[in-house]
């Protein structure tokens, strides 16, 4: 039995990654700011165990967060400002969300002892355009770099990338599905655009590799992508379509692994893996060989044939 701290515990992959660990008998401890949601969780059925503790705080308060990890095994990091529109309006608060309570993460599980720690990431963070996938990416470096803050310790950091997940917080399938059972039409920013598309599962498998994974290591699922357009239009074949423009800090495309990052990118099995640059937290490839040095691994580039599996996967 492992106790593992969930930071950003209520939101959608919180939730989903909590239930995971109860379910195995594991102790987990939720944390994040939101006391209404704090509520919720505590009313569902399925929290109603022994193994659940909740810690109302903010991840910027790095003594709040030390009382949540003390006897902690594990820290899995989701907590952050996700918004690309409200990142970009608000600045200031997300990059002391997302930077700052990265840094205060990594405080405290190196005070606590925390033996292993997953910050969990976004292909956003690839080639940034927007202040959000800008603050993920300093958060990466930062949880790569830990390792050198922890050596000598037990503690040690990885990160795990991965691209949208289906369902969750913020996503478009909820406001597609409200869109098409209302009549209305389902509204895209552009013809053009693709994504990533996973599984709240498939984002908790990915997590569950990166606790696992050597020092500094950042764990890249394989994924497919989808036109927009084309998945839209798949699974809503009657309904009309509105084209509203892309947004501020929106790409049209987007990518899991970065051009640089491809010749120290090696190729896992299940996953992808980028070595850390430096030596102190260097993983060794371990035999696992280079991934192909012409490798793009953009959403243009991965489509799918059968989008509509997609929404098949969301709904079970």
């Amino acid at each position: 039995m492992s106790r593992v701290l969930i930071t950003g515990g209520t939101g959608s992959f919180g939730r989903a990654y909590a239930k995971r660990r109860l379910d195995r008998g594991d102790v987990v401890v939720v944390f994040s700011r939101d006391e209404q949601k704090h509520n919720a969780m505590m009313r569902e059925h399925c929290y109603d165990v022994g193994n659940a503790r909740f810690f109302v705080g903010d991840v910027r308060d790095v003594d709040r967060l030390r009382y949540a990890a003390r006897d902690c095994d594990e820290i899995v990091h989701a907590a952050a400002m996700k918004h690309v529109s409200l990142c970009e309006y608000n600045p200031g608060e997300a990059v002391s969300t997302n930077v700052d309570g990265a840094k205060a993460v990594i405080d405290a599980a190196i005070a606590c002892g925390v033996r292993r720690v997953v910050a969990l990431s976004t292909d956003k963070a690839v080639e940034p355009v927007n202040l959000y996938g800008a603050t993920k990416l300093t958060a990466e470096k930062l949880f790569v770099a830990a390792n050198a803050l922890s050596a000598g310790t037990q503690t040690t950091f990885t990160v795990t990338r991965y691209g949208n997940v289906m369902g969750s917080n913020g996503s478009a399938i909820p406001l597609w599905e409200s869109q098409a059972a209302a009549r209305k039409p389902i509204t895209i920013t552009d013809k053009r655009m693709t994504r990533f598309l996973q599984t709240m599962g498939d984002a908790c498998d990915t997590v569950d590799i990166a606790i696992e994974a050597p020092a500094g290591e950042i764990v890249v699922p394989r994924v497919l992508s989808a036109n927009m357009v084309d998945f839209v239009r798949a699974v809503w074949p009657k309904s009309e379509t509105r084209l509203i423009g892309i947004r501020p800090g929106e790409k049209l495309h987007e990518k899991l692994l970065a051009d640089c990052e491809i010749r120290r990118t090696v190729n896992s099995g299940t996953h992808f893996s980028v070595l850390p640059e430096f030596a102190f937290a260097r993983s060794s490839a371990g035999g696992r060989p280079l991934v192909d040095q012409d490798m793009r691994y953009s959403s243009d580039m991965m489509l799918t044939s059968d989008v509509s599996a997609f929404y098949r996967a969301y709904n079970g």
